[in-house]
């Protein structure tokens, strides 16, 4: 190895400080740096393998520091926890010009049939197929694996009773796509008519 070789991986460890060495606005501007590059919601889990000195709940505090400054500075974009993790996403009031902006629909879109099944699969969840086609009352096949290859379900395992059929649940992609933090914010039964119904309009 040449001596300008071995130069070289030396500076670029030496990019890499450790955690223990940084103060903590610089770990809170690591943070930052983080989500703006990620295109997903970066997870509590994630960030403490880059800190590993830095705990699980320091690493919270300083994300929280951020949202707030966010806020109290009336910035464009806002911190928010979403599909178990956090991501820096632009504020409600700026969506229309950002739409303006881009050119095609981000949002995945799905027909009548498809919103109906997810529905059933988020609050049925881990749910079979037979469970979802005796409620739709039509074979679901199509319709599943249509969900599937948009990444908004997945397989989650086998029914342990007889059969041993396979079980279908929602997938983090689902949170993000719908805005939730977890499952605990779906939309209640009416709000998911509602959605079948515009749908159905549409």
């Amino acid at each position: 190895m040449s001596e300008d070789s071995t130069l070289s991986i030396q500076n670029t460890a030496s990019d890499f400080q450790d955690a223990s060495e940084l103060s903590l606005d610089e770990i809170r501007s690591i943070l930052e740096a983080i989500m703006f590059a990620a295109s997903e919601p970066v997870s509590l889990k994630q960030f403490s393998q880059i800190f590993e000195s830095v705990s699980i709940r320091e690493i919270r505090r300083l994300l929280m520091q951020l949202r707030d400054e966010y806020r109290e500075t009336n910035r464009s974009f806002e911190l928010v926890e979403i599909a178990k993790g956090f991501q820096i996403c632009t504020r409600p009031e700026y969506h229309s010009w950002i739409e303006k902006f881009y050119t095609r629909q981000v949002r995945v879109k799905l027909s009548p049939s498809a919103l109906e099944a997810l529905a059933i699969v988020a609050y049925k969840q881990p749910a079979t197929r037979a469970v979802l086609e005796e409620i739709r009352g039509v074979n679901s096949d199509s319709v599943l694996n249509s969900l599937i290859e948009k990444g908004l379900v997945r397989i989650a395992g086998r029914n342990p009773g007889p059969g041993r059929s396979l079980l279908f649940a929602t997938t983090d992609e689902f949170l993000q796509q719908f805005g939730l933090k977890d499952l605990y914010e779906l939309p209640s039964m009416e709000e998911i008519e509602q959605l079948l119904n515009e749908a159905q309009n549409d």
